[in-house]
């Protein structure tokens, strides 16, 4: 999934030249002195963390969180779900909601910069890539760390350039275990002298 992320995240950057542009100069103003991008920086760059989120939001990586089993008889609204029955939570359509995203399907990262406290870890069920509970993936902050450090590192190191106009980017997505782009991304990386 991190990779499926970073994919996500990159094709997102490449198709959206303005906010490419911001992350380079946020990770750049962060990082100047150093001259090389650290895990233990990257987490505090508030912009790249709203890209990686609206990223998630947008392109999740598994969109049927775990399974669930009901432990009791329960009343959601105007339904009874019996006890012992099997429940999947589609975090895929609970992030294109319009009830709780404006204009969910554009990818505009600066909602989560006005959002400050809307975070993954599952406390925030109109936003939860990682699932919620004791059923969270366990994998969360090894996977946030990676996908942040990798794209800092892509944008920090180096300008990129599409083989080909953005509007003939494909951005199906095919269905699985995970939602994988049905097409590779294809960009050339161009590095910085």
């Amino acid at each position: 999934t991190v990779s499926n992320t970073i994919t996500w995240t990159m094709t997102e950057l490449l198709l959206n030249p303005d906010i490419l542009l911001r992350v380079r100069e946020e990770v750049s103003q962060k990082l100047e002195q150093e001259g090389k991008v650290e895990e233990s920086k990257v987490l505090d760059l508030p912009y790249l963390q709203a890209v990686i989120k609206e990223t998630m939001r947008l392109h999740f990586a598994a969109p049927l969180l775990a399974p669930h089993k009901t432990m009791s008889e329960v009343k959601i609204g105007n339904y009874i779900i019996p006890k012992n029955t099997q429940i999947l939570v589609n975090a895929w359509a609970i992030a294109r909601d319009e009830r709780h995203w404006e204009n969910p399907m554009e990818f505009l990262p600066d909602r989560f910069l006005k959002k400050k406290l809307l975070d993954y870890k599952g406390q925030n069920f109109e936003f939860i890539p990682f699932g919620s509970g004791r059923r969270r993936c366990p994998g969360m902050p090894l996977a946030h760390r990676m996908v942040s450090l990798i794209v800092a590192s892509f944008v920090y190191h180096f300008d990129w350039k599409l083989p080909f106009p953005k509007e003939e980017m494909d951005m199906n997505d095919v269905f699985g275990l995970t939602l994988l782009k049905a097409k590779p991304l294809i960009a050339t990386p161009i590095p910085f002298n």
